[in-house]
């Protein structure tokens, strides 16, 4: 599948947490979080890190996205 783009985010919990690389990706289906992953010696990625229950991952994901698409104006240009 084609990926349009993929950013990176951090995120801290109560100010005591913080998950470093999440990857913001816009991709045919819109946009989603994916966890900071690790490549394994079969090829596979899997994640190193991730919410346990689907209400976290919503949570994250939404406060991610909304806080990417806030930001978003500010495009850095490269130079």
């Amino acid at each position: 599948s084609d990926v349009c783009s993929s950013d990176l985010a951090d995120v801290t919990f109560d100010e005591c947490f913080v998950i470093h690389g999440l990857k913001i990706i816009d991709g045919q289906k819109g946009m989603f979080v994916a966890m900071p992953s690790r490549k394994m010696p079969d090829g596979e990625y899997k994640d190193i890190v991730h919410p346990i229950t689907p209400e976290l991952r919503k949570e994250i994901t939404d406060t991610v996205i909304a806080k990417y698409n806030e930001a978003k104006p500010e495009e850095v240009v490269e130079e």
